[in-house]
């Protein structure tokens, strides 16, 4: 491998994400993932050519969605002789792509690539149970018909009984939303704080398309041309009124329905290249990934599900003598908007500083105005496997807006994980 050297983010596109059973339901993640490549594609003229990579990925997914990466390209416009990779890491998946092709750019393997993941939480599969799939595919492997009807021989109703996708975790058997309620409470967390959050999200959102700030970072599709979860007139009033969505028992449940992220259907992809590969096309680069940390937790004995990032960002700021403050703006995935409160308030906590990242001293606050300058997910939406995409490319083109400087991007993840970066200008 040749020593590392710059990896530019030309730049991304999305589709409008939209929740669960709208205008998506019938669509799936490679019909997803195919328009938002496309729409790459176009936007910058590589209709026929070969890419070192396509990276794509997706969290919930059908078996014919098995080479969704090299499918998607294929569809594209790209040449087919550019291949493709199906990747998945939760909620960190897309930005885990970015990561991949990054670093195949930076130690010189490739010149180009795309980095970007799909999500339906619509067309999802439905599984039935293992005695259902023997008869299935015994009937399957019969030469007639009567040993396709002796495979069912002894049928009983309740073999049909389904089994659906779920987001429980199967460590723990709690929701991620129960376990940022745990969360919330663990580090005193309110519901007022966390409906300000969120309210603030759907209104920078809003006045990021406004401002025609998402005019070439969103694509039309099926009709949609704005993430139909935006709220933009709606009020600490209103969401006031929503009952708890995971804890309805202890009478202290504090995550709603307008505090978390909906379930989402979306796809987003980033163009990633060397200098020179953009330089010869004419291509101006918004910003550089710098470099990349994956952390985990351990949730199932004690540790906050979603408190990775605070363990990720320390170790990844170390390499490179960045402090907490060192950044113009952040991009902080809101899985829910306690899980951000609660990784901020774990920055500024001594204790936890000290005794669980090792520190001499809390890391400090962060100004929440530099917060999501754009809005996020609580107001976008989460299709899982797409979000890192969607916030690379807007922090990119945030920092050419901005003529210059630093974001620091964190995701936390299903399964106790967490995938942070740093994008430079």
């Amino acid at each position: 491998m040749q020593p590392t050297r710059p990896v530019a983010v030309l730049g991304g596109v999305r589709i409008p994400f939209c929740r669960q059973n709208t205008a998506y339901a019938d669509v799936g993640n490679l019909g997803m993932s195919v328009r938002t490549l496309g729409a790459l594609v176009e936007k910058f003229g590589l209709h026929g050519q070969q890419l070192g990579e396509v990276a794509m990925g997706a969290v919930i997914k059908h078996s014919s969605d098995w080479n969704l990466g090299r499918e998607a390209a294929l569809s594209s416009g790209l040449s087919p002789l550019t291949p493709g990779i199906t990747l998945q890491r939760a909620c960190g998946t897309s930005l885990d792509s970015i990561i991949t092709v990054g670093n195949k750019i930076a130690t010189g393997q490739i010149e180009a690539g795309i980095g970007g993941g799909s999500d339906t939480t619509s067309d999802v599969p439905i599984v039935y149970g293992k005695s259902l799939r023997r008869r299935l595919l015994q009937a399957n492997a019969a030469r007639d018909m009567k040993g396709r009807l002796a495979a069912f021989k002894g049928f009983s109703l309740r073999e049909l009984k389904p089994e659906f996708p779920g987001v429980a975790e199967p460590r723990t058997g709690k929701s991620m939303g129960q376990h940022c309620e745990d969360m919330a409470k663990q580090w005193n967390i309110g519901r007022e704080a966390q409906d300000a959050w969120a309210l603030s999200s759907h209104q920078k959102l809003a006045a990021a398309y406004d401002r025609g700030f998402m005019d070439d970072l969103v694509v039309p599709f099926r009709g949609v041309s704005r993430d139909n979860n935006l709220r933009a007139d709606s009020t600490l009033e209103k969401l006031a009124t929503l009952k708890p969505a995971f804890d309805r028992v202890s009478g202290r449940g504090t995550l709603t329905a307008a505090n978390s992220t909906p379930l989402t259907d979306g796809a987003s992809a980033c163009l990633l290249a060397s200098d020179d590969w953009a330089r010869a096309r004419g291509h101006e680069p918004l910003c550089y990934l710098r470099d990349a940390q994956v952390a985990a937790v351990d949730f199932v004995h004690g540790e906050g599900l979603l408190m990775a990032p605070t363990v990720a960002v320390p170790e990844m700021l170390k390499r490179h003598g960045l402090t907490l403050q060192d950044f113009d703006f952040y991009e902080i995935h809101e899985a829910f908007a306690a899980q951000v409160l609660c990784t901020l308030r774990a920055w500024e906590s001594e204790e936890y500083c000290r005794t669980r990242l090792g520190l001499d001293a809390a890391m400090g606050a962060i100004d929440p105005a530099r917060i999501n300058p754009n809005g996020s997910s609580l107001a976008a939406g989460h299709p899982f496997a797409a979000t890192g995409a969607r916030i690379v490319a807007a922090a990119a083109k945030e920092l050419k807006a901005r003529g210059g400087g630093r974001c620091l991007v964190s995701i936390c993840t299903a399964g106790g994980m967490g995938v942070v970066a740093i994008l430079e200008r």
